[in-house]
């Protein structure tokens, strides 16, 4: 027998099959969405690296916007408005009637709070939600929109040890609409993003998706004209749509584009925490200060 055979013998010998896996001894406990529990508790996943657009804020903008926002009040600040209703509450003969306020709620006049360090306007979350007609046929159409919301934000429910992440939520109807819409119906898919997600998606959306929408002005403003006393000038929420196409930019999207039925458009809401007169172009500025353009109509 030569020295080759016994070689390729001695190798055939080694090689062996696969053997059975081990059985399972102890199974997985399964939760009330039907989802197995690991044995390890407290399973808590950290941040692997620094969010840049965190440090941002806190370094560069933060500063900024303190010194552009900030209203100096001297004296005694004036008190505030008393609300009279327009029926006497201690009238037994208007007791259950509907009773507002004279002069309407007077949200849009609500004064601004006082600036101070702690105050300073910040972004609080971020929602993206979006709606599908086609939902009202069968509900199964949101398995496409679902799971491309789930792939942009990397958001899961409970995901990464966090109990206040609630994933991806199925938005419903809340009251007749023509008769082609009922409450309770499933209509589209909404997801909340906080913290370094929130971040992350942030620069995602100003690094990749805007500067590849062709001609696209940037989120656009009412006129110079239009007053700011109106509940959306007061809300401190800084609005706009992207279309369909704008979906396959993002890069977790467009590795494997086909796999999703059709792309989506979506709204996107930056919520912040300005409130009062002047809400709307505080929270513009810090908006801005993300790379993010406006523009005037």
């Amino acid at each position: 027998m030569s020295a080759a055979a016994a070689r390729v013998s001695h190798s055939a010998q080694a090689v062996r099959p696969f053997r059975k896996p081990p059985k399972i001894r102890k199974f997985l406990k399964r939760d009330e969405n039907g989802l197995p529990v690991p044995h390890v508790r407290n399973l808590i996943v950290r941040d692997t690296h620094p969010c840049r657009l965190m440090d941002h804020y806190h370094t560069a903008l933060q500063d900024n916007l303190m010194y552009m926002t900030y209203n100096h009040e001297s004296g005694t600040p004036s008190s505030p408005r008393q609300i009279r209703l327009t029926y006497d509450p201690n009238d037994p003969y208007t007791k259950n009637r509907y009773n507002p306020p004279v002069g309407g709620s007077q949200a849009g006049k609500k004064p601004a709070p006082p600036t101070t360090s702690q105050n300073i306007v910040h972004l609080e979350k971020i929602v993206i939600h979006s709606m599908m007609k086609e939902a009202l046929t069968n509900r199964s159409n949101l398995l496409g929109l679902i799971a491309a919301f789930r792939a942009m934000s990397g958001e899961t429910e409970s995901g990464g040890g966090r109990p206040s992440s609630s994933g991806v939520q199925i938005v419903k109807g809340k009251k007749n609409v023509g008769g082609w819409m009922r409450p309770g119906i499933p209509i589209g898919a909404k997801v909340e993003l906080k913290g370094p997600k929130m971040y992350d998606f942030l620069n995602t959306l100003v690094e990749f998706v805007l500067p590849r929408i062709r001609e696209f002005p940037g989120i656009v403003m009412p006129p110079a004209s239009s007053t700011m006393k109106s509940p959306s000038g007061v809300a401190g929420v800084v609005s706009f749509g992207l279309p369909p196409e704008a979906m396959g930019y993002f890069p977790q999207i467009e590795v494997n584009l086909d796999s999703y039925p059709k792309p989506y458009g979506m709204h996107i809401h930056f919520v912040t925490n300005a409130v009062g007169l002047g809400a709307q172009n505080r929270a513009r500025a810090l908006v801005s200060g993300f790379q993010i353009p406006f523009a005037r109509k």
